[in-house]
Formats: C-alpha cells, structure tokens, sequence
C-alpha cells in the first residue's frame, strides 16, 4: 500500500525548520558582532576616561597653583610657632593627618615648608592680619605689617596705616624697578654689544691685514673713540641705575612674623602683596588673575620655581614654526619622488623600510646626532668660515634654535613622509589621466592636480609633526635648551633674527622644575601649570592646522564634478 504523499512531506518541514534553528543555536556568539562592538565602545570609553581624567587633573592642579590660600598660625606643644599657607594634607600610618605648611622666611627658617602633625598642635588661628609677600628674591614671607620706613625713619604709627603707605608707594617703586631693569638689561647691554662688535671688527682686521698694517691702525682708532663713548654712555647708566636704586631703597615695609622677630623689607623686592585673611571675593580673582599674567608674560624667577615663563612660551612656538617649515618642504617632497617617480624595487623597498624604522628611533638618538652633525661639524665649518674672529667662543658650533629646530625636523620627517604618500595614494588616478589626455606634463598634473587634492592629507602630516616635535625633550637637552636664556631668539636688535641662540623650551623646563630645582616642593606646583601651559600651546597650533586643512578640503570638495 502506497504512502500518501502529502502526509509523507509533512513532517519534513518541521524537521527542517529545527534543524535550522539548532544550527543558529550552535553559531558563536561572537560571530553576531554585537560583543565586539560593544567591546570597541568600551575600550573607547574607557581611553576617554582615561585621558579626560588625566587632563582634568592637569588643569585643577594647575589653576589651584595661583589661588591664593588663607594663612593660619600654628603653635606647637614644644613651644614653636609656624605661620603659614598649608599647602597639602595626609594620613599617617598610624591613623593621624599631617599637613605641609609653606612657612616662608627662608632667610630667616633656612627652610621653605615644614610638617605639622594634629597631635602637635596646641593652637591654630587664622591671624586677620597677616600678610603674604612675593618676592624677587628668597621666595616668600608670611608676617604681619608692624612699621613703614622713610629713609630709614618710621613713617607709620599703625599696622593698618603701614598696610596703606604701601599700597599707595608700591606702584610707582616697581615701576621704577622696571626702569632700572630696562637699564641694566637693554641700554647696558646695547652698549656691550656695540662694544663688541668693535673689537671683533678690530681682530677681523688683525687676522686679516695684521698688527702692522694700516687698515689695523685704523680699526684701532675707531675702536679707541668707540671704547670712550661706550665709557661715558655706561657711567652716564650707571648713575641713573644708582640714582633709581637709592629713591627705591627709601621705602621699607617692617614685617613681625611668627615668632616676634621684625624684618625690613624694602618695597622694591617686593613683587606682590596682600592680606590673605582678609581678601575679598573680588580680591581673590584680582591675585589670581594677577599671578596668570606674571606667569604669562615675565621672566623667571627663584630658580625658575616662581615667576613667569615667557621666553620659553616663545621659544616653544619659534622652534615648533621652524621645525615644521623644514620638514614639511622635505618630507613632501621625499613622498612625491617615492609615489610618483620611483619605480618600484628593492631599492625603493629598502628606502621605505628605512623610513618605517626611522620613526621608531629612541628621540635621544637624534639628539646626539644633532650635536655631532649640525654642532660640531657644520656649525664648526661655519664658524671658521664667517665667524673666525669670535673663535675660539663658537657661534653655530654649539646649541642653538636652529639646530634644534633641524634636529626635530628628521625625528618628525617619516611622519609627513608617510603621511603624504597616503594623501597621494588617494587621489584618484581618472584625476591624473586626465590631466595627461589634455596635454598636461607629469609635473604640471602633479602641481596643479594632484597637490592640491593631497594638501589636507599633507597637513595632517603637518599636524601629527607639530604635535610630536612641540613635546619633545630628550634632543633639545643636547641641541638648544637652556635652563634660563634671557636674550629671546627673535628680538629688536639687527639681525633681529638669531638662530644660533640657545632656548626655553616648556618641556625642558617642566623637566628642570619636577627633577632639578632646588625647591621641590614650590616646583611642584609649577609642573602641572606649565604641563597645562604647553598643552594648550600644543592644542592652539592644532587647532589651526585643522582650520587650515578644513578649509583646504572644502576647497577641493566643491570643485568636483
């Protein structure tokens, strides 16, 4: 007896329909996709994180560095009194606290800061009267205004009358201060420089003529009469220096600090004052902004510990524009032989393995063969051929911004190189054939086809470059950056541009501060501000690059067709 067909078909397809179903069942759960996309926007999460909490504690440490803190008074069981500003707090192992009071005084303490534990304290006040002074020198000093002196004479018969005869001299003894620093610092040394320019002029002509000659005889009369006007112009300087300093020295604030002593000090070594106990909401933000535009915009001072960090604001971004002048020309340019001219080889390939290995180089590498190549070697050549007569004192024989800037130039160089052969690569070849079906030669089809459509690429390069090369230290410790360069590689005086000049760097100088300032404790707190600072700076330049290479890609965007 036959089987009905349709009776036969019928429990096939459920047994179909289950296979299937055991069959998705046994797929792994990772071939779906959805846990890896889930572990993708973890891992980015959580470098987010990461770096969101790295910079928010950069910046609160940062700009917690210029809030000005209350000053307390601190006696101990063993009869001591401290006064000061508590900079920090911890636990001790055995369950009590302990705080970091800077105290100041360090003429007088021979110390900046001082532990305190709670279980030697027998009293703490916050005294209403208490004064934080920044100083030029010896950091600062915690007391309480006792006395005003005029030339030696107390002018004041109270604190709080003390507290106004300085707030009404201060002004204008720092700008005098200001004065006799431009003295000291421009007019005398503009006076040097011309002297000494004279007598490299003399010894030019000596090594060329000799002693004997005429034209040296000449030389040292005009340097005789240079040497005489020199002469007078420095006395003339000089008087008014002593003539600045001896109204300056008139005025005196006498400060009682917290362990009775009286110290004079005078006004014009005084940068900064105020009544930390009794500022204002208003007062506070005038200190902090205060201390931003020192920081900002004037020199260093204490061992760079305190003060400002202008010329190596301006050094970083004169090295990092120089740097990235020198490299990009060169880095596309070794691109455009490679994607468009070179053919394909065992020499090409060994060129662009090179160039991979060249970007995993230690810095430090190029460091030393920056000061080997272009300080002893060039810049020696260069100055027994145009500055023979400053020898054996070198001019480009030895660290400067421009080597430095040359020497960053190769660490970043396969950076753009690869960079912009990914932005040639991208162009589209229909664009280059036909720019050759109208007639155009290869180097016009690359100048004015390719290039252009390859600039945002290229400045991406530029960026990555700028990015790596403005946080550099290792090689600039060997090739340019100083601890303190006073003289700014740019300036008013003729040539106006000097490259052979020794820098501050940001990243050389966050260095000297965190392992090499005398005064960790004060550094501190300058670390995070300037590691802030040079981040910034560094986002800046981003974020001009990026303008410029949006700009750049909308340009070429809306020419298509």
């Amino acid at each position: 007896m036959s089987a009905d067909p349709a009776r036969s078909a019928a429990p096939a397809a459920p047994s179909g329909f289950g296979q299937r179903r055991r069959a998705r069942a046994r797929a792994s759960l990772f071939a779906q996709g959805e846990p890896v996309v889930w572990l993708m926007g973890g891992g980015l999460v959580v470098a987010l994180v990461m770096i969101t909490g790295l910079l928010g504690l950069v910046a609160a440490q940062g700009f917690a560095t210029f809030v000005p803190r209350p000053v307390v008074r601190i006696a101990t069981r063993d009869g001591k009194t401290l006064m000061g500003e508590v900079e920090r707090e911890e636990q001790r192992p055995d369950g009590g606290r302990r705080r970091l009071v800077r105290i100041g005084n360090f003429e007088l303490t021979g110390e900046h800061y001082a532990w305190v534990a709670d279980a030697d304290v027998a009293s703490e006040e916050p005294p209403p009267r208490a004064l934080v002074l920044e100083r030029v020198e010896w950091g600062r000093f915690y007391g309480e205004p006792a006395g005003f002196l005029l030339a030696g004479q107390p002018a004041a018969g109270s604190p709080e009358e003390a507290w106004r005869l300085f707030l009404r001299h201060h002004d204008e003894i720092r700008a005098r201060w200001r004065a006799r620093r431009r003295l000291e610092t421009v007019e005398v040394g503009r006076v040097n420089r011309r002297l000494e320019e004279a007598r490299l002029a003399l010894r030019s002509v000596d090594q060329h003529a000799g002693t004997g000659s005429p034209e040296h005889a000449a030389a040292a009369g005009r340097f005789a009469a240079l040497e005489q006007d020199a002469t007078r112009e420095y006395e003339r300087l000089r008087g008014e220096i002593q003539e600045l300093n001896k109204a300056n020295l008139k005025y005196q604030l006498v400060l009682r600090t917290a362990d009775g002593r009286e110290k004079a000090i005078p006004l014009a070594d005084i940068v900064r004052a105020y009544p930390a106990n009794a500022l204002t909401a208003r007062g506070r933000a005038a200190v902090f902004a205060d201390r931003w535009r020192e920081f900002l915009l004037d020199e260093p001072r204490e061992a760079n510990s305190e003060g400002g960090v202008f010329p190596a604001i301006f050094g970083t971004v004169v090295m990092t524009v120089v740097m990235s002048l020198a490299v990009v020309p060169f880095g596309v340019m070794a691109a455009l032989y490679l994607r468009e001219y070179a053919r394909a080889g065992a020499i090409v390939s060994a060129v662009r393995i090179s160039i991979n290995n060249l970007a995993g180089v230690p810095s430090i590498v190029f460091g030393v063969f920056g000061l080997g190549f272009f300080c002893y070697t060039l810049g020696v050549s260069i100055d027994q051929l145009l500055f023979a007569e400053r020898l054996p004192n070198p001019t480009y024989g030895k660290g400067g911004v421009l080597w430095s800037s040359l020497t960053l130039a190769l660490l970043t160089l396969p950076v753009v190189i690869v960079a912009t052969e990914e932005a040639l690569a991208a162009v589209p070849n229909s664009l280059r054939e036909g720019s050759y079906a109208c007639g155009a030669s290869k180097w016009q089809t690359i100048r004015r086809i390719v290039l252009p459509r390859a600039l945002p690429g290229i400045m991406t390069g530029m960026i990555l470059a700028m990015a790596r090369g403005a946080g550099e230290v290792a090689p600039l410790m060997l090739v340019g950056a100083v601890k303190l360069a006073p003289e700014l590689p740019v300036d008013g005086v003729f040539p106006y541009v000097h490259p052979e000049r020794s820098f501050m760097h940001l990243g050389f100088h966050i260095y000297d501060l965190g392992f090499q300032s005398p005064n960790s404790e004060a550094a501190k707190p300058m670390v995070f501000t300037t590691t802030l600072l040079l981040i910034g700076i560094v986002f800046i330049l981003n974020v001009l690059a990026v303008r410029l290479r949006t700009r750049l890609r909308r340009r070429f965007e809306s020419e298509k067709f």
